[in-house]
Protein backbone atom coordinates (compact mmCIF):
# COMPACT_ATOMS: atom_id res chain seq x y z
CA UNK A 1 0.00 0.00 0.00
CA UNK A 2 1.19 3.41 -0.82
CA UNK A 3 0.35 6.87 0.53
CA UNK A 4 -1.38 9.26 -1.64
CA UNK A 5 0.06 12.74 -0.58
CA UNK A 6 0.27 16.58 -1.29
CA UNK A 7 3.46 18.45 -0.82
CA UNK A 8 4.09 21.74 -0.23
CA UNK A 9 7.50 23.77 -0.13
CA UNK A 10 9.26 25.86 -1.79
CA UNK A 11 13.13 26.62 -1.47
CA UNK A 12 16.02 24.03 -2.46
CA UNK A 13 16.00 22.90 0.90
CA UNK A 14 12.09 21.40 0.03
CA UNK A 15 13.12 20.29 -3.25
CA UNK A 16 15.21 17.43 -1.58
CA UNK A 17 12.56 16.32 0.19
CA UNK A 18 10.36 15.94 -2.51
CA UNK A 19 13.00 14.22 -4.65
CA UNK A 20 12.98 11.77 -1.37
CA UNK A 21 9.33 11.13 -1.16
CA UNK A 22 8.84 10.56 -4.87
CA UNK A 23 11.55 8.66 -5.26
CA UNK A 24 10.07 6.30 -2.01
CA UNK A 25 7.22 4.89 -4.27
CA UNK A 26 4.12 7.14 -2.41
CA UNK A 27 2.12 8.95 -5.12
CA UNK A 28 2.63 12.92 -4.74
CA UNK A 29 -0.94 13.96 -6.73
CA UNK A 30 -0.31 17.78 -5.96
CA UNK A 31 2.75 20.49 -5.41
CA UNK A 32 2.22 23.15 -3.83
CA UNK A 33 4.95 25.90 -4.29
CA UNK A 34 5.21 29.64 -4.21
CA UNK A 35 4.29 31.78 -7.58
CA UNK A 36 7.49 32.91 -9.67
CA UNK A 37 8.71 35.94 -8.66
CA UNK A 38 10.95 38.64 -11.15
CA UNK A 39 14.60 37.89 -10.47
CA UNK A 40 17.86 39.49 -12.03
CA UNK A 41 18.88 42.00 -14.03
CA UNK A 42 16.13 40.75 -16.73
CA UNK A 43 13.62 41.10 -14.22
CA UNK A 44 12.65 37.51 -15.51
CA UNK A 45 10.29 35.58 -13.77
CA UNK A 46 11.22 32.45 -12.12
CA UNK A 47 10.18 29.31 -10.64
CA UNK A 48 10.83 28.19 -7.32
CA UNK A 49 13.06 25.03 -6.92
CA UNK A 50 10.40 22.98 -5.70
CA UNK A 51 8.50 23.68 -9.09
CA UNK A 52 10.96 23.20 -11.18
CA UNK A 53 11.46 19.40 -10.08
CA UNK A 54 8.05 19.08 -9.95
CA UNK A 55 7.89 19.90 -13.50
CA UNK A 56 10.73 17.11 -13.97
CA UNK A 57 8.91 14.58 -12.22
CA UNK A 58 5.33 15.40 -13.93
CA UNK A 59 3.57 16.59 -10.85
CA UNK A 60 0.38 18.70 -11.53
CA UNK A 61 1.51 22.59 -9.68
CA UNK A 62 -0.33 25.11 -7.77
CA UNK A 63 0.95 28.26 -6.53
CA UNK A 64 -1.92 30.00 -4.88
CA UNK A 65 -1.11 33.56 -3.64
CA UNK A 66 -3.02 32.97 -0.43
CA UNK A 67 -3.70 29.17 0.71
CA UNK A 68 -6.46 30.56 2.77
CA UNK A 69 -8.06 31.38 -0.35
CA UNK A 70 -11.87 29.32 -0.27
CA UNK A 71 -11.24 28.07 -3.74
CA UNK A 72 -7.96 27.02 -2.96
CA UNK A 73 -9.27 25.14 0.34
CA UNK A 74 -11.79 23.45 -1.37
CA UNK A 75 -9.51 22.39 -4.58
CA UNK A 76 -7.27 20.95 -1.90
CA UNK A 77 -10.14 19.05 0.01
CA UNK A 78 -11.10 17.39 -3.45
CA UNK A 79 -7.77 15.47 -3.55
CA UNK A 80 -8.72 13.12 -1.07
CA UNK A 81 -5.13 12.87 0.18
CA UNK A 82 -3.99 10.50 3.34
CA UNK A 83 -0.98 13.31 4.24
CA UNK A 84 0.44 16.44 3.29
CA UNK A 85 4.10 16.74 3.85
CA UNK A 86 5.11 20.69 3.88
CA UNK A 87 8.60 21.28 4.22
CA UNK A 88 9.15 25.50 4.17
CA UNK A 89 6.39 26.19 1.70
CA UNK A 90 6.43 30.02 3.09
CA UNK A 91 2.54 30.49 3.71
CA UNK A 92 0.58 29.85 7.08
CA UNK A 93 -2.02 26.61 6.55
CA UNK A 94 -5.51 27.44 8.75
CA UNK A 95 -7.22 24.59 10.61
CA UNK A 96 -9.25 23.80 7.70
CA UNK A 97 -6.16 23.40 5.18
CA UNK A 98 -4.30 20.96 8.16
CA UNK A 99 -7.75 19.10 8.90
CA UNK A 100 -8.39 18.17 5.10
CA UNK A 101 -5.99 15.03 4.56
CA UNK A 102 -7.37 12.07 6.27
CA UNK A 103 -4.06 11.72 8.36
CA UNK A 104 -3.12 15.87 8.40
CA UNK A 105 -0.55 17.66 7.75
CA UNK A 106 3.44 16.63 8.86
CA UNK A 107 5.93 19.34 8.68
CA UNK A 108 10.01 18.96 8.32
CA UNK A 109 11.31 21.46 11.21
CA UNK A 110 15.20 22.44 11.16
CA UNK A 111 15.53 22.59 15.24
CA UNK A 112 14.93 20.55 17.97
CA UNK A 113 11.90 22.03 19.35
CA UNK A 114 10.35 23.62 21.25
CA UNK A 115 14.02 25.61 20.50
CA UNK A 116 13.76 28.02 18.08
CA UNK A 117 10.47 27.91 16.62
CA UNK A 118 9.86 29.96 13.54
CA UNK A 119 10.92 31.36 10.55
CA UNK A 120 14.63 31.12 10.72
CA UNK A 121 16.05 28.25 12.79
CA UNK A 122 18.90 27.31 11.49
CA UNK A 123 20.23 31.12 11.34
CA UNK A 124 19.33 31.42 15.20
CA UNK A 125 21.06 28.17 16.34
CA UNK A 126 24.65 29.00 14.99
CA UNK A 127 24.13 33.07 16.31
CA UNK A 128 23.22 31.45 19.74
CA UNK A 129 26.39 29.49 19.98
CA UNK A 130 24.28 26.37 20.05
CA UNK A 131 26.60 22.96 19.95
CA UNK A 132 23.84 21.29 18.61
CA UNK A 133 20.23 21.38 16.49
CA UNK A 134 18.60 18.97 14.21
CA UNK A 135 15.96 18.09 11.85
CA UNK A 136 12.22 17.16 13.36
CA UNK A 137 8.83 15.72 10.87
CA UNK A 138 6.16 17.04 13.45
CA UNK A 139 2.12 16.60 13.12
CA UNK A 140 1.10 20.72 12.34
CA UNK A 141 -0.98 22.41 14.67
CA UNK A 142 -2.64 25.97 14.28
CA UNK A 143 -0.35 27.06 16.81
CA UNK A 144 3.52 28.16 15.78
CA UNK A 145 5.42 24.87 14.89
CA UNK A 146 3.53 23.34 18.48
CA UNK A 147 2.84 19.98 17.11
CA UNK A 148 3.87 17.14 18.64
CA UNK A 149 7.29 15.65 17.08
CA UNK A 150 6.75 12.31 15.61
CA UNK A 151 10.66 12.47 14.22
CA UNK A 152 14.03 13.51 15.20
CA UNK A 153 17.65 13.54 14.05
CA UNK A 154 20.12 15.49 16.11
CA UNK A 155 22.91 17.42 14.28
CA UNK A 156 26.23 18.71 15.62
CA UNK A 157 27.26 22.67 14.68
CA UNK A 158 30.71 22.76 14.26
CA UNK A 159 32.95 25.57 14.92
CA UNK A 160 33.29 26.43 11.11
CA UNK A 161 29.91 25.65 9.94
CA UNK A 162 27.89 28.65 8.40
CA UNK A 163 24.04 29.32 7.84
CA UNK A 164 25.09 27.51 4.17
CA UNK A 165 27.04 24.38 5.56
CA UNK A 166 24.42 23.78 8.42
CA UNK A 167 21.58 24.30 6.08
CA UNK A 168 23.13 21.64 3.31
CA UNK A 169 23.59 19.18 6.40
CA UNK A 170 19.98 19.37 7.40
CA UNK A 171 18.44 19.52 4.16
CA UNK A 172 20.24 16.52 3.50
CA UNK A 173 19.39 14.71 6.52
CA UNK A 174 15.88 15.99 6.73
CA UNK A 175 15.01 14.75 3.25
CA UNK A 176 16.48 11.17 4.50
CA UNK A 177 13.69 10.92 7.44
CA UNK A 178 10.86 10.91 4.69
CA UNK A 179 10.65 7.98 3.71
CA UNK A 180 11.16 6.54 7.23
CA UNK A 181 8.14 8.96 8.14
CA UNK A 182 5.81 7.80 5.85
CA UNK A 183 6.55 3.74 5.75
CA UNK A 184 6.16 4.36 9.77
CA UNK A 185 2.30 6.08 9.10
CA UNK A 186 1.56 3.96 7.09
CA UNK A 187 1.76 0.92 8.98
CA UNK A 188 0.82 3.03 11.87
CA UNK A 189 3.46 2.94 13.75
CA UNK A 190 4.87 6.61 13.84
CA UNK A 191 4.78 7.65 17.46
CA UNK A 192 4.12 11.25 18.31
CA UNK A 193 5.51 13.05 21.53
CA UNK A 194 4.28 16.30 22.77
CA UNK A 195 6.26 19.27 22.91
CA UNK A 196 8.02 20.65 26.05
CA UNK A 197 7.09 23.63 26.90
CA UNK A 198 10.10 24.30 28.81
CA UNK A 199 12.59 25.63 26.92
CA UNK A 200 10.94 27.51 24.19
CA UNK A 201 12.95 29.99 21.99
CA UNK A 202 11.65 32.00 18.97
CA UNK A 203 13.53 32.31 15.68
CA UNK A 204 12.32 35.09 14.34
CA UNK A 205 13.37 36.45 10.69
CA UNK A 206 16.39 38.23 10.68
CA UNK A 207 16.02 42.01 9.38
CA UNK A 208 18.86 43.81 7.76
CA UNK A 209 19.73 46.24 10.70
CA UNK A 210 19.39 43.44 13.11
CA UNK A 211 22.71 41.52 10.44
CA UNK A 212 24.65 44.76 11.23
CA UNK A 213 27.99 43.80 13.51
CA UNK A 214 27.74 45.44 16.80
CA UNK A 215 31.74 45.78 17.61
CA UNK A 216 30.74 46.38 20.98
CA UNK A 217 29.76 42.94 21.31
CA UNK A 218 32.69 39.78 22.24
CA UNK A 219 34.52 38.88 19.55
CA UNK A 220 33.60 35.49 20.48
CA UNK A 221 29.55 35.91 20.17
CA UNK A 222 30.31 37.97 16.89
CA UNK A 223 31.77 35.36 15.24
CA UNK A 224 28.80 33.21 15.65
CA UNK A 225 26.55 35.89 14.45
CA UNK A 226 29.25 36.04 11.31
CA UNK A 227 28.81 32.35 10.85
CA UNK A 228 24.81 32.21 10.89
CA UNK A 229 24.17 34.84 8.86
CA UNK A 230 26.89 33.50 5.81
CA UNK A 231 26.59 34.11 2.86
CA UNK A 232 23.09 35.40 3.44
CA UNK A 233 21.82 37.79 4.50
CA UNK A 234 25.64 38.69 5.75
CA UNK A 235 26.65 40.22 8.21
CA UNK A 236 28.00 43.89 7.81
CA UNK A 237 29.40 46.64 8.51
CA UNK A 238 29.93 50.09 6.65
CA UNK A 239 33.57 51.79 5.52
CA UNK A 240 34.07 55.61 5.30
CA UNK A 241 35.37 56.24 1.85
CA UNK A 242 36.41 58.84 -0.25
CA UNK A 243 33.00 58.41 -2.36
CA UNK A 244 31.06 57.93 0.82
CA UNK A 245 30.06 54.57 3.19
CA UNK A 246 30.39 51.60 1.13
CA UNK A 247 28.86 48.21 2.95
CA UNK A 248 30.35 45.53 3.41
CA UNK A 249 29.71 42.04 4.29
CA UNK A 250 31.86 39.89 6.55
CA UNK A 251 31.26 35.85 5.49
CA UNK A 252 34.15 34.51 7.72
CA UNK A 253 35.62 35.86 10.93
CA UNK A 254 38.00 34.39 13.53
CA UNK A 255 37.74 35.35 17.28
CA UNK A 256 41.55 36.22 18.93
CA UNK A 257 42.30 37.43 21.93
CA UNK A 258 43.75 41.04 21.00
CA UNK A 259 41.98 44.54 22.79
CA UNK A 260 41.57 47.64 22.14
CA UNK A 261 38.82 50.33 21.51
CA UNK A 262 35.61 48.23 19.83
CA UNK A 263 35.74 48.59 16.26
CA UNK A 264 38.64 49.69 15.35
CA UNK A 265 41.34 48.27 13.67
CA UNK A 266 44.06 46.43 15.25
CA UNK A 267 46.58 46.00 12.04
CA UNK A 268 47.08 46.31 8.32
CA UNK A 269 45.30 42.93 8.10
CA UNK A 270 41.27 42.99 9.41
CA UNK A 271 42.04 42.39 12.82
CA UNK A 272 39.38 44.71 14.58
CA UNK A 273 38.87 45.21 18.06
CA UNK A 274 35.35 44.09 19.83
CA UNK A 275 33.99 44.75 23.45
CA UNK A 276 35.74 41.80 24.60
CA UNK A 277 38.68 40.40 22.52
CA UNK A 278 39.21 40.67 18.19
CA UNK A 279 37.85 39.85 15.42
CA UNK A 280 40.08 38.70 12.44
CA UNK A 281 38.05 38.95 8.99
CA UNK A 282 38.79 36.21 7.06
CA UNK A 283 36.19 36.48 4.05
CA UNK A 284 34.33 39.44 2.78
CA UNK A 285 32.31 40.48 0.32
CA UNK A 286 32.52 44.31 -1.14
CA UNK A 287 29.00 46.19 -2.06
CA UNK A 288 28.65 44.89 -5.66
CA UNK A 289 31.81 42.71 -5.63
CA UNK A 290 31.78 38.51 -5.19
CA UNK A 291 33.14 37.45 -1.97
CA UNK A 292 37.06 36.94 -1.63
CA UNK A 293 39.35 36.14 0.89
CA UNK A 294 40.70 38.76 2.96
CA UNK A 295 44.24 38.95 1.18
CA UNK A 296 42.69 39.76 -1.97
CA UNK A 297 40.07 42.13 -0.35
CA UNK A 298 43.40 43.83 0.96
CA UNK A 299 44.41 44.53 -2.31
CA UNK A 300 41.94 46.86 -3.30
CA UNK A 301 40.63 47.83 -0.20
CA UNK A 302 43.17 49.15 2.51
CA UNK A 303 42.02 49.44 6.10
CA UNK A 304 45.04 50.56 8.25
CA UNK A 305 45.40 50.01 11.92
CA UNK A 306 43.62 52.87 13.69
CA UNK A 307 40.91 52.89 11.33
CA UNK A 308 37.17 53.21 13.19
CA UNK A 309 34.47 51.15 11.40
CA UNK A 310 30.79 51.78 11.85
Amino acid sequence: MTLRLAFLGTPDFAARSLAEIAASGHEVVRVYTQPPRRRGRGQSEQKTPVHQLAEILGIPVETPKSFKDPEVIADFKALNIDVAAVVAYGQILTQEALDAPRLGCLNLHGSLLPRWRGAAPVQRAIMAGDEVTGVQIMQMEAGLDTGPVLLSESISISNDDTYASLHDKMRDVGALMWPRALSALERGSLQASAQSEEGVTYARKISAEEARIDWSRPAVELACHVRGLSPFPGAWFELDTDKGPVRIKVLMAEAMDQIGLAGTALDDELLIACGEGSLRLTRLQKQGKGPMKADDFLRGTSIHAGTVLS
